[in-house]
């Protein structure tokens, strides 16, 4: 595409209310209450812990590393928001209660009046997604951000899937694409323990994103079409440990970084990797994620490349404090926080203590 071509088409972008100005004194980390799905227990019917955001926060405040007033509040995705991606038909597929019964993997969602799966399923689907897409906009801006929610990687622009009913991460990318001047090329690195085929199929012939996808092989979804756009897969065996799948983490981080230099970074950090996960059918402790995560901000950090993460699947209950105790290790070592705004981080091997037990993660090293 050439220069003027993108001008034109930034020029003729629909407005927004998901791209606007966030206080200096707020951290780049994006939530809102109503993430969290509630509704007669249905959320129950599902492994996935529908209320796992709001615990994020709560533990984040108990260690007074955030409060209400320092954080963003995201923003709902209006239709135009999501027209940038999704087409008319598949956002108007959203409003027969069936086919959200099976995009969220809950059957009674089936029988409720669509008004209601609206309020109480998909519009806290589309606030997180409101939330990645303000999340781009702040990575850029400070450095780094996270959007506490997120990370629906098994939804693509037509069809939705895996409990992800809209296409945040793809929407993130093209959003920085046509309204952030010096923003044309992106890296994925989805290391949730599903292969992320939603954002992969969105990709497929566009150059300008490269995808490092690193996930169990066996499992849901196993898209083979969708392969195709992945530059670096890493495909992975059941019950793979922190040892292997630490040393595999940084190899490829530093190689997909190596090989082409983007202008952001996207990092879906699913925690479905969690020893004990019912679907995700990895063995990595806590400890081993907390690394995991400090080794993707390191590698981006290190080489001045703005990233956003999002925190995508994980289905036990421990996965809320694991993922509050990886931030709050970000931020031990200098790799987000305001501090971090202004540095590209510490290179000490100090990790922040962690709540759960088990023995530590494996140290890695460039391979």
């Amino acid at each position: 595409m050439s220069f003027k071509e993108d001008s034109e088409r930034r020029k003729s972008s629909h407005h927004t209310d998901l791209y606007v100005s966030i206080p200096e004194t707020c951290l780049p980390i994006v939530y809102h209450p109503n993430y969290n799905i509630t509704f007669m227990g249905l959320e129950k019917l599902h492994p996935f812990d529908a209320g796992k955001w709001g615990k994020v926060i709560h533990f984040l405040k108990e260690e007074q590393f955030i409060h209400d007033g320092n954080i963003v509040k995201a923003r709902e995705a209006s239709e135009e928001d999501l027209l940038v991606v999704h087409s008319k038909r598949y956002l108007s597929r959203l409003k027969w209660s069936a086919v959200v019964a099976s995009i969220t993997e809950i059957p009674p969602v089936l029988f409720l009046p669509n008004t209601l799966v609206q309020r109480k399923v998909l519009r806290p689907l589309r606030t997180q997604t409101g939330g990645t897409i303000m999340a781009g906009k702040l990575a850029v801006d400070r450095g780094w951000a996270i959007n506490v929610g997120g990370g629906f990687h098994h939804c693509s622009s037509d069809k939705g899937g895996g409990f992800c009913a809209y296409a945040d991460i793809t929407l993130a990318i093209k959003f920085l694409f046509e309204r952030v001047e010096g923003i044309s090329r992106a890296t994925i690195i989805d290391l949730d323990a599903h292969q992320g085929n939603g954002h992969e199929r969105d990709f497929l012939d566009d150059h300008r994103v490269f995808i490092m996808d690193m996930y169990n092989r066996h499992i849901y979804p196993g898209d083979s079409y969708a392969k195709r756009a992945i530059k670096r897969k890493v495909e992975l065996d059941w019950g793979t440990e922190d040892s292997e799948y630490l040393v595999k983490v940084e190899l490829h981080c530093e190689g997909a970084l190596n090989e082409v230099r983007p202008d952001v970074v996207v990092y879906n950090a699913g925690t479905d990797i969690l020893d004990g996960d019912p679907l995700g059918g990895l063995s990595i402790s806590p400890q081993g994620i907390v690394k995991r995560d400090e080794i993707v901000f390191r590698a981006a950090r290190r080489r001045g490349i703005p990233i956003l993460m999002v925190t995508s699947g994980g289905y036990q209950k421990t996965t809320a404090q694991i993922i509050a105790d990886s931030i709050l290790n970000l931020k031990s070592q200098g790799l987000i926080g305001a501090e971090a705004e202004e540095g590209e981080g510490s290179s000490s091997l100090e990790t922040h203590p962690l709540h759960g037990s088990g023995p530590a993660g494996s140290t890695t090293t460039t391979v």
